[in-house]
């Protein structure tokens, strides 16, 4: 795939870097940060097609799919980032949300720039994690060229699972691969061409806001509190406790004991300190509701308490 780079916003000179080298400490972190705080009104910008994103997903996520990340270097490091923190977040199967980078999992630690350039190779990727018509694939890529996330979305597409993009470019090349592209422009970086900066940034905020709307949408967190962490480590076990106590208004002492009459299970817990029933009524409410304890408690009062 040929693509002119000097074309690319990403390889573009930033004027406002130029003299960077010359700089003492403090103004270097300056001209970072000013660059950095462009970021989040340019991820503002493109909150409408992220919506239609989270949306599909929350769709077929009901139906047993799930979220697939695509990327290569620092791209395919924050799929796999966002994706491996589910899990410990919201308390749900690692195979929910996955993240697949070019290269394998050594290209986490050590660059495998090669990799993305086989365009066959995210196909093979996705069809050994058995992809199929109601699993989501979203593909990053900062320049919207990199072939291993163009191959990988036309593979997804042409099995019927729903597609998206995420570029730092207009006109993204992965944008024509894609049911709902997503294109962040934040313009030249302050070293020009380290994508892993702004570019990497907004990649992040857009992947924060897919996996927490989604996790939300799926009954992982009541009112904002993260009602599905697991308890797995003495730091945990005290979140827990604060959940159950902040959610519910009792005291901690009950929270903690709550805790454990759950078998350490917080959503129950939780049903339990605003309803007076047992463990075992709690868990039946909370399965007759999908696991959303919103849900679950409207069941009972007929208002959210």
């Amino acid at each position: 795939m040929q693509v002119n780079l000097s074309a690319l916003e990403t390889e573009q000179r930033n004027k406002n870097s130029e003299n960077i080298d010359t700089m003492e400490t403090e103004d270097i972190l300056r001209v970072i940060n000013r660059e950095d705080k462009k970021v989040a009104g340019v991820v503002e910008g493109v909150i409408p097609q992220i919506t239609k994103v989270v949306d599909e997903a929350c769709r077929r996520i009901q139906r047993g799919g799930r979220i697939f990340y695509i990327g290569a270097g620092t791209s395919g490091r924050l799929g796999v980032l966002d994706a491996s923190e589910c899990p410990p977040t919201y308390g749900v199967e690692p195979t929910l949300v996955q993240g697949i980078i070019a290269g394998g999992p050594q290209a986490l630690v050590r660059s495998q720039e090669g990799a993305e350039d086989d365009m066959e190779q995210a196909g093979r990727d996705l069809k050994a994690r058995g992809l199929n018509g109601s699993d989501t694939v979203v593909g990053l890529a900062a320049s919207g060229r990199t072939p291993y996330v163009v191959g990988g979305l036309e593979y997804a597409g042409k099995i019927g699972a729903f597609t998206a993009a995420v570029s730092c470019v207009r006109g993204a090349e992965i944008s024509r691969h894609a049911e709902v592209p997503i294109e962040a422009v934040v313009g030249p970086e302050v070293v020009t061409g380290s994508t892993r900066m702004k570019s990497g940034t907004a990649q992040k905020l857009i992947l924060n806001m897919i996996s927490t709307a989604v996790m939300i949408h799926c009954g992982k967190v009541y009112r904002n509190l993260m009602v599905d962490v697991q308890p797995t480590n003495a730091k945990l076990v005290e979140r827990a406790r604060r959940i159950i106590s902040e959610s519910s208004g009792c005291g901690y002492e009950k929270a903690a004991a709550l805790l454990e009459a759950s078998g350490r299970n917080v959503k129950v817990a939780i049903c339990m300190a605003l309803t007076g029933l047992s463990k075992e009524k709690c868990a039946e409410i909370l399965a007759g509701n999908g696991g959303n304890i919103s849900r679950a408690i409207r069941s009972l009062t007929g208002k959210r308490p």
